[in-house]
């Protein structure tokens, strides 16, 4: 057993004794640290971008646990390797990792490389700042602020606030706490003592931090009330709508709606235009968690699904300011719940539009669909009273002293719950920057394409059996193996049917073909989604994808 206390006062000594260094020369050997990082870089751009992109590799190399700790001999040590072995280990860890951005890699919501996001990466990685004070990343505050923007932008929210965050379900965690805090300020001070029950509505088939989120914020995991969904999993207003009711009459407080644009499973998009009706209403806060499917949004031929997370109604016709015609200037007024918008053009025609603001919040996770990297996600706001901040701020005065020699509104950390923030912005700015909006929406375009051209692959061939046609890039199926088929009416058969994802799963990990996942749902037993939008797919990669799952499945 490895010694669980490596490194002893006398040994400290000896070695501080033996190798204290000139206090006069650094530390750190630039010219040896260097080397090693520019044949790290070499490794990875072999290893992870070449082979981890290639077909003809595998997506994983399988290993058992036990076997694996040997190969990377993963113990901690009192001394030190040399180079030579250091880059071993960069190359074992390399060899032995899941190929993320392999074109066969459907497995998760995450896939595929963007080599101008992934620079971005490095840089943020190399720059190592703090994103909480001007003074520290001057440069990460401005670009947070334009990116955050640009997403309330397509949202179509003109105005607003926002902050990356450490993954959707820490926004969706944001979003409960500022609806609480907006409905009872007195919580950030006094706590939970004084509050009445408060319920949250979601669907059975919104992300589990949902709950996760009750729990940790003292709400509750049984204060989250389930709405009854149709049958590709959207959630039912006309349910939610007597939930409510039925809260209010038992004596809790509702006080958030959590919608989902993009189910994890199904893929499912909530009807926000009419959950919206619902929440105004009852004057409930509207979240929509659109970690997944938010990316539709540069669509112009997919964005409808989100219909309804913000609504225009235009009294007159034409092009507005909203769309980006040259030669408008806009003014805006806010009142209650409507931003008037006056667009003036250069030939002096004046159009008033009305904008109805229907969401009060939205989790977008841009390293999912547009391919921005792990992590980049953001909440985003129609708030603009500084919510963001009454709701976070602890004031503390070694870092937001207010006699600064700069704008100190620049100094956004205390709207985080977070005091070390890492930069995530950068990534998805370098990456727009490259490609453009009509790049990202050719991307996410493409994705669907590809969807379309699976299933109808899938309907063509005996054994594959879709839950249901896909609303989004999820689709979900269950491939009955020849000994199956015909017997559907059998007592076993949905026992036997519900072990066969699980054993061509564990084939296809152990060959290094490919991945895809597999899960149950409700009463439906174990069925496969695959996940399709990496910009590294192809058709053949999707023919291989049915291919595959035949061969591994057939004598099962």
């Amino acid at each position: 057993m490895a010694n669980m206390f490596p490194f002893s006062s006398a040994d400290r000594q000896t070695k501080e004794a033996a190798n204290l260094h000139d206090l006069i020369e650094p530390l750190t050997d630039h010219s040896e640290g260097q080397l090693f990082l520019n044949e790290t870089f070499k490794i990875i751009m072999e290893e992870v971008l070449r082979k981890g992109t290639d077909v003809k590799e595998k997506v994983c190399e399988w290993k058992e646990p036990e076997e694996l700790t040997l190969l990377l001999d993963l113990e901690l040590r009192a001394t030190g390797e040399p180079q030579h072995k250091l880059l071993q280990r960069v190359k074992d860890v390399a060899k032995y990792s899941i190929k993320t951005s392999h074109p066969r890699f459907f497995n998760q919501q995450f896939a595929g490389v963007d080599y101008h996001s992934l620079a971005g990466r490095f840089l943020t990685e190399s720059l190592n700042t703090n994103l909480f004070t001007y003074e520290v990343a001057p440069v990460f505050v401005l670009m947070e602020t334009e990116v955050l923007r640009g997403l309330r932008q397509l949202v179509g929210w003109t105005e607003g606030d926002g902050i990356f965050c450490p993954g959707g379900s820490t926004s969706n965690m944001y979003a409960m706490n500022l609806a609480r805090y907006r409905l009872f300020p007195d919580v950030k001070s006094q706590g939970l003592w004084g509050l009445p029950r408060l319920t949250i509505f979601t669907s059975p088939e919104s992300h589990y931090s949902v709950k996760k989120g009750a729990a940790y914020l003292g709400i509750g995991m049984d204060n989250v009330i389930l709405v009854k969904v149709d049958d590709g999993g959207r959630m039912r207003p006309d349910d939610l709508d007597e939930k409510i009711k039925l809260a209010k009459s038992q004596g809790s407080v509702p006080f958030l709606v959590s919608c989902t644009s993009g189910t994890t499973v199904q893929g499912a998009f909530d009807p926000l235009d009419r959950i919206a009706d619902v929440c105004e209403k009852h004057e409930l806060w509207m979240h929509v968690d659109a970690a997944w499917g938010g990316s539709v949004l540069f669509s112009k031929q997919h964005r409808h699904l989100m219909k309804g997370v913000d609504r225009y109604l235009i009294y007159r016709p034409g092009r507005c300011i909203l769309q980006h015609e040259e030669g408008y200037k806009i003014w805006s007024y806010r009142e209650d719940r409507l931003l008037f918008i006056v667009c003036v053009c250069v030939c002096v025609r004046v159009r008033v539009h009305v904008c109805v603001t229907r969401a009060n919040s939205v989790a977008w996770n841009p390293h999912k669909m547009l391919v921005a990297g792990l992590q980049c996600s953001a909440l985003l706001l129609k708030d603009t009273t500084n919510l963001l901040k009454q709701c976070h701020s602890a004031n503390a005065t070694y870092l937001f002293q207010q006699d600064k020699f700069y704008d100190v509104n620049l100094d956004v950390g205390d709207k985080s719950v977070q005091c070390s923030r890492k930069v995530d912005c950068l990534k998805l700015w370098l990456m727009w920057k490259a490609v453009g909006s009509d790049g990202l929406e050719e991307r996410v375009d493409k994705a669907f394409i590809h969807v379309r051209y699976l299933v109808e692959q899938m309907k063509k061939r005996e054994g594959f059996h879709l839950l249901g046609e896909p609303e989004f890039v999820n689709v979900c199926f269950w491939y009955i193996p020849p000994s199956l088929r015909g017997k559907e009416g059998t007592a076993d058969y949905q026992d036997r049917l519900a072990k066969v994802a699980p054993v061509i799963k564990e084939r296809m990990m152990k060959q290094g073909t490919m991945m895809v996942g597999y899960q149950p749902l409700g009463n439906r037993v174990n069925f496969f989604r695959v996940i399709v939008f990496s910009p590294l797919v192809s058709q053949r990669d999707l023919d291989f994808f049915l291919n595959e799952i035949e061969r591994l499945g057939n004598d099962l």
